[in-house]
């Protein structure tokens, strides 16, 4: 048992709920933790590593079974599951996604942890009074201290991006035609529908709502996938097709799962692949907000059964409710193994199982 969870036991919830201030005193201790992030981050997600200034692990309110899709920042306190989607801007929103409680809550246990007092969170009557001098330096330093760290942050993603964008355009530019005969195109049954190729690695484009090239998906023959470094990749797809006022426009993960639903089913006019089921949710929510109801949105899921948590199918779900979309899913044959997950997976064994 962690800390956090011991000190759930021990904290009434009632009481940090009703007083005046919560939230700053919630944001106070975020910026305090964020101080002490590479300490913090490792008690409340033992099971993970480090890697650069991220904290990589597995998530456990959903049963992850390895490390990978959940990573935590040591800089900025931002936190994200690629899987399902869900994330947060700070380590109070991560305590409280943990451990399941409120984010008041959280804010308590990490005060305690901290050494923190908040009247407001503690539930004392004189909420809001009692902060020492040596206390609101602390936290006027921290809040100064995070700001500062946001803004660099912030300015060396810019860069980042703006420098990825640039090479992506010159490398797409440079770059010819995908092979047919491609590894991954022969594995996935398709054709290469307007890729291209550097070297070994096919070359999918991705882009902004505003239609600029921001990144490049790099696929190997061993069906490998990697970004440009720095490139923007949450609310950037790939577009099959075209747009259209008043018909529908499909949202899906992959590269594979998008070029089957264009090419093999009817009445799909456009889509937009979103590379991975943690950037569903964003790019179905920017194409509603530039698009709004002049396209019918319909997010086709992955379905991963084998997964106890399916990550696919909760990451569709949500999308859809979001944007107030239709969700599709595969319809899985009689037979067809439980393996199977995504729209390519069936076109695949179908195709494996015609007489």
């Amino acid at each position: 048992m962690t800390y956090f969870q011991q000190r759930r036991e021990a904290l009434p919830g009632s009481a940090c709920l009703k007083k005046t201030r919560i939230v700053e005193d919630i944001r106070a201790v975020a910026a305090v933790a964020l101080q002490h992030a590479a300490a913090l981050v490792p008690e409340l997600l033992p099971e993970g590593t480090r890697k650069g200034s991220e904290w990589h692990a597995r998530n456990p309110t959903r049963a992850d079974r390895q490390a990978g899709s959940f990573s935590v920042s040591l800089l900025d306190g931002r936190w994200h599951d690629f899987a399902c989607g869900d994330g947060g801007g700070d380590l109070v929103s991560l305590a409280a996604y943990l451990v399941g409680v409120n984010q008041a809550d959280a804010a308590c246990d990490l005060a305690h942890r901290l050494g923190l007092r908040l009247d407001a969170l503690d539930g004392r009557q004189n909420a809001g009074d009692s902060h020492d001098d040596g206390q609101r330096r602390r936290f006027a330093a921290a809040r100064l201290e995070a700001e500062q760290r946001t803004a660099r942050e912030a300015e060396q993603k810019r860069h980042k991006q703006k420098a990825a964008a640039e090479f992506a355009g010159r490398l797409w530019q440079n770059s010819p035609a995908a092979d047919p005969a491609h590894a991954y195109l022969t594995a996935k049954r398709l054709p290469p529908l307007g890729l291209r190729q550097h070297r070994g690695e096919l070359l999918v484009p991705l882009i902004n709502v505003a239609g600029d090239l921001v990144n490049l998906q790099r696929i190997g023959p061993d069906s490998s996938k990697r970004f440009l470094f720095g490139g923007q990749v949450l609310g950037a797809f790939h577009l099959l097709g075209n747009i259209e006022p008043g018909r529908r426009l499909y949202v899906c993960e992959g590269w594979a799962t998008g070029a089957t639903l264009f090419e093999h089913y009817d009445g799909v006019d456009g889509v937009a692949c979103a590379m991975n089921a943690g950037n569903l949710r964003a790019v179905a929510l920017a194409l509603r907000a530039k698009y709004g109801s002049l396209v019918d949105l319909v997010i086709a899921g992955d379905d991963d059964r084998c997964s106890g948590d399916n990550p696919g199918r909760t990451a569709a779900d949500s999308a859809a409710l979001l944007t107030s979309a239709m969700v599709v899913f595969p319809e899985w044959p009689q037979g067809g193994p439980l393996e199977l997950s995504d729209f390519n997976d069936l076109h695949c064994w179908e195709a494996g199982h015609e007489r």
